[in-house]
């Protein structure tokens, strides 16, 4: 605009204060009030009961599952969906990979530090939260790690002849899932947690109904638009470890998951790298969801 322009617009003000405004609401709002997350209280436990629920209207099943990675380096934080949830090549997994055939225990703890981590997502109905009492009777996603997946698992594939198979997202014959969070060696353990037995959610159709149509489609957290293109992705990364080309020894730090404790690598354990190295894996994690898939049809 002209100086004469600028100079009649001066009561903008107003304006700039607006937008102020929303880019501190947009602010607030980042965290996406749809997912529920346990809290622990002063004594470091944490208790809750949900209901899993069976999957949304036109979504095959009641769980999606993703990787992402969470790391600190000199540049700030890499948060971001990693690429091989979609069986693409991921950049950073790449870069991993390199600093793991260093050879070098400098470099491989780096890999290991940003190595991807697994987050499962389902549907739930909020029946008890003590420490947020106004979650209670919401349907809420909530993002859980592999230990609480093993929980489900073990619940639909008991190991024992005495116990029968239960399918925790059957609105009728499902059950409670009491969530027991403590702290363990400064992380979240749920090895307490256990389903209740069998019972109907409600006796109510209409409620119950009511509960399955409040569902959030779980098939939008894993749509190929969530995540970063592959060369945005390395333009990140090598932001934030300050990479020039050669392979560093940036320091990375872990970001808290759910289930960190049972994610952490071990010594022998190689980081996921490109996409030939996921396809094993993909197979055997494919064969666990048709089998799943086939029980939840049969119940």
């Amino acid at each position: 605009m002209s100086f004469n322009e600028l100079k009649r617009s001066r009561s903008g003000f107003d304006k700039l204060q607006t937008a102020l405004e929303k880019d501190s609401e947009a602010s607030k709002s980042f965290s996406d009030d749809r997912y529920w997350k346990p809290e622990l209280d002063k004594s470091g436990n944490g208790y809750a009961v949900l209901r899993f629920l069976p999957a949304a209207n036109g979504e095959e099943l009641p769980w999606v599952q993703y990787w992402d990675h969470g790391f600190q380096g000199p540049g700030g934080w890499f948060i971001d969906k990693s690429l091989t949830t979609l069986n693409k090549p991921c950049p950073v997994s790449e870069y991993n990979t390199k600093l793991w055939n260093t050879g070098d225990e400098v470099q491989k703890d780096q890999a290991r530090k940003q190595k991807r981590r697994l987050h499962y997502v389902s549907n739930v109905l909020v029946v008890s939260d003590p420490k947020h009492p106004e979650y209670e009777g919401k349907v809420m996603l909530y993002r859980y790690g592999k230990k609480i997946f093993e929980k489900v698992k073990d619940a639909m594939q008991p190991q024992f002849e005495d116990e029968k198979p239960l399918n925790p997202f059957d609105l009728w014959e499902g059950a409670d899932f009491k969530l027991k969070v403590r702290k363990v060696d400064g992380y979240w353990n749920y090895d307490k947690s256990e389903f209740a037995a069998s019972a109907p959610l409600s006796e109510d159709d209409s409620e119950l109904e009511s509960i399955y149509n409040k569902q959030h489609s779980l098939a939008e957290i894993i749509a190929p638009d969530q995540f970063k293109s592959y060369d945005e992705m390395k333009v990140k990364l090598e932001r934030v470890l300050g990479i020039t080309g050669t392979v560093s020894g940036a320091t990375a730090e872990t970001i808290a998951d759910d289930n960190s404790a049972g994610n952490v690598a071990t010594a022998d354990e190689q980081p996921w790298s490109g996409v030939d190295t996921i396809s094993t894996t993909s197979k055997q994690e494919d064969s666990s969801l048709s089998y799943f898939e086939k029980l939840a049809q049969d119940a």
